[in-house]
């Protein structure tokens, strides 16, 4: 798997004319090297790839890249990695344009002298976008947990409790269960907190009668899953139903209709035309969904700026809402793989209107 990946980058490269690229975004530096530790550099050039790291790693680090050279690196990275560009001959070097900062690239120009430093962009975040067969079934593993924690909520909500103390269980229940960690923070949003589209798990105490908005996933051998879902604690008034049924409505529309050739923006348009028609437009303010994989957010993008084209392999999250102050929000979220003939859906949540 490490060097199909490895092939696939160099692909890219010669595509752009690039003879070296240093990878130091962490999660693609996992990605491509199947290293996991905190600090670390990858190297790749047409003949040679090259992890470079620090004293604390030279034992793990050969046995997760088994296809690199394991190099510990001088107390600055970049010397070691300029000592290898030149007996190389490379003489220019492609670098992550998204993660360094100017202060960091500043350094680098000055410490690799005459080698070109060459700005790109999304170089391995376009071979993570398409998940392989390995990659699916982790992220099926990590959906059907958030799944099996939706469930055990259910069972252990009730009014009088914090939003902060439902959040802490669910996040047990996940590690408990098998989780590294949670994918993000917990969201448990309740009353007329449930309207902020983020609003992350606080001190209120859960009333009766009002929406309990649950946003969370698990993190689950390095591949995030997403859930939301959004109940009733309590008697469920008129307005509660009508807006819960506008996003129902609209996120079945989209997993019907979404499938392989059309655009991010197209996808967006199949959950925001029908709840636009229904008057609340104004009321959803972000993206249908967005990319999900080593990190809960990467490309591509459902939205109305999403140009990428979908394509089979990619995983995403559809997630329509409908946030009103004063009173409540509802959202709900199920994460997808795109097939070659529509979608898989990896959540399997009960999405039906819930009171407790």
């Amino acid at each position: 798997m490490q060097q199909s990946r490895i092939d696939s980058l160099r692909t890219k490269m010669a595509e752009q004319g690039l003879e070296a690229l240093l990878v130091t975004n962490s999660f693609n530096r996992k990605y491509i090297s199947g290293f996991t530790g905190s600090s670390g550099y990858v190297l790749i050039t047409e003949g040679r790839a090259v992890l470079f790291t620090d004293f604390r790693y030279m034992t793990q680090a050969p046995a997760e890249a088994v296809h690199y050279e394991v190099i510990e690196h001088h107390q600055n990275p970049i010397h070691s990695i300029r000592d290898a560009l030149t007996g190389m001959n490379i003489v220019k070097l492609g670098f992550e344009q998204g993660d360094l900062t100017y202060a960091t690239y500043t350094a680098y120009a000055k410490e690799l002298g005459a080698i070109e430093l060459v700005p790109t962009d999304g170089l391995v975040e376009e071979l993570r976008m398409i998940k392989d067969e390995h990659e699916l079934q982790v992220m099926q593993d990590a959906a059907a947990l958030a799944d099996r924690t939706f469930e055990h909520i259910l069972t252990f909500i009730k009014p009088g409790m914090t939003e902060l103390e439902v959040a802490l269980e669910m996040e047990f229940f996940m590690r408990r269960n098998g989780a590294t960690s949670t994918s993000f923070e917990t969201i448990v949003a309740s009353g007329e907190r449930s309207a902020l589209p983020h609003g992350v798990a606080s001190p209120r105490v859960i009333q009766g009668n009002e929406f309990v908005k649950f946003d969370f996933g698990a993190l689950y051998k390095d591949y995030c899953s997403d859930l939301t879902r959004t109940i009733v604690l309590g008697k469920a008034e008129a307005k509660h139903k009508e807006i819960y049924d506008i996003v129902l409505e609209a996120q079945l529309h989209a997993l019907e209709h979404i499938r392989p050739g059309m655009t991010g923006r197209e996808a967006d348009a199949l959950t925001r035309d029908i709840i636009t028609r229904y008057g609340y437009g104004e009321y959803f303010g972000h993206g249908t969904g967005h990319g999900l994989g080593m990190e809960i957010h990467e490309a591509p993008r459902l939205s109305l700026n999403g140009s990428t084209v979908l394509k089979p392999g990619m995983t995403v999250t559809v997630e329509p809402g409908i946030y009103l102050p004063g009173f409540g929000g509802v959202r709900i979220e199920d994460d997808i793989v795109i097939t070659e003939n529509g979608i898989k859906i990896l959540t399997q949540a009960s999405k039906q209107f819930t009171t407790i």
